[in-house]
This record gives C-alpha cells, sequence and structure tokens, in this order.
C-alpha cells in the first residue's frame, strides 16, 4: 500500500486541513492568521480554489496529511496565466519527498488548465520554505520589507515565482 495519496479535495476533508493549517497558525510564521481558523475558513479554500485545482495527501489510513491549492492571482483575464500555490503537510510529514510530489501534482494540474507562471508568497521567517521553493525551480522576484506582523515580529513577504 502506498505511503499517500493524492486526489482531489473535498468536504470530507474539511477537519484535516483545518487542523493542519491551524499547527502552522499556532506554531509557525508560515500561515499568516495569528489565531487559530474556525472550521467554516475550509469554505473559503475551496471558494478560493474553486475554479483551480485543489488537492489533499491523504495517508495510508485515509486521513489527511497535507494538502495544496493554486488561486487565481488577480481576477483579470491579463492574468489567467498565474496562480498563486499554497501548501502545508502534517509536520512529521515534511522532508520526504511529499511536498515535492505535491507541487508537481499542482503543477501538471495547473498546466491542463493553462496556468504558465505559479507564484507563492512566502514569510521571510520561513527559511525552509524559502529553500524548499528554491530547490524545486522558483526564483525570488519580489520582496517586501517589513509588511507582516505575527505575535509582534515584524517580517517581509518574499515573492518567489516558476515559469512552467
Amino acid at each position: 500500500m502506498p505511503e499517500y495519496t493524492l486526489a482531489p479535495i473535498g468536504e470530507s476533508d474539511r477537519r484535516g486541513v483545518v487542523d493542519i493549517f491551524n499547527h502552522y497558525v499556532e506554531n509557525t510564521f508560515a500561515a499568516y492568521p495569528e489565531e487559530r481558523v474556525p472550521d467554516a475558513f475550509f469554505d473559503l479554500f475551496l471558494g478560493i480554489a474553486r475554479t483551480h485545482p485543489a488537492v489533499a495527501v491523504r495517508d495510508a489510513a485515509g486521513e489527511v496529511a497535507g494538502f495544496g491549492m493554486l488561486r487565481p492571482h488577480n481576477p483579470m483575464p491579463a492574468f489567467a496565466r498565474t496562480a498563486e500555490i499554497t501548501y502545508f503537510l502534517r509536520p512529521d510529514l515534511t522532508g520526504r519527498g511529499i511536498g515535492a510530489d505535491l507541487l508537481g501534482y499542482l503543477e501538471a494540474e495547473a498546466r491542463k488548465c493553462g496556468i504558465a507562471c505559479i507564484l507563492a508568497s512566502i514569510s521571510s521567517l520561513n527559511e525552509g520554505s524559502i529553500r524548499f521553493h528554491r530547490r524545486h525551480g522558483f526564483t525570488e522576484c519580489g520582496r517586501f520589507q517589513n509588511v507582516g506582523a505575527k505575535r509582534g515580529v515584524l517580517f517581509d513577504v518574499v515573492w518567489m515565482q516558476k515559469e512552467l
């Protein structure tokens, strides 16, 4: 049996997705909210990504182990070829290549939708994510200095992009 599977995200993934996201809200600068998000936040995820690929990672037991999605960068038709990416894995699953597989899945689905450029908005305090994106072909294309604050700590937002 495979260690994990990737499949389109659905209503049954609500609890797992929100729990994983809230781990990053409470313990890192990877997710921007300062407070835990309610279950209804899942509806926001689905709404944002309704026209773009969204995927759940499930472990061998069928439990949500992570998720990822693409969303429009800008609603104007001139930007239809560009999407922003968001993805999170349970912390015990990082460093196993699952994130790379998740990225690969989203890139393949993006190509099918005519998306040719993927953007990532990353906290400057999330050095692991910046390294991950560099290793996978993203380049830094912009940085907004001291625009974010969480728990009283200022951070930059680093923008990275990858042409598919």
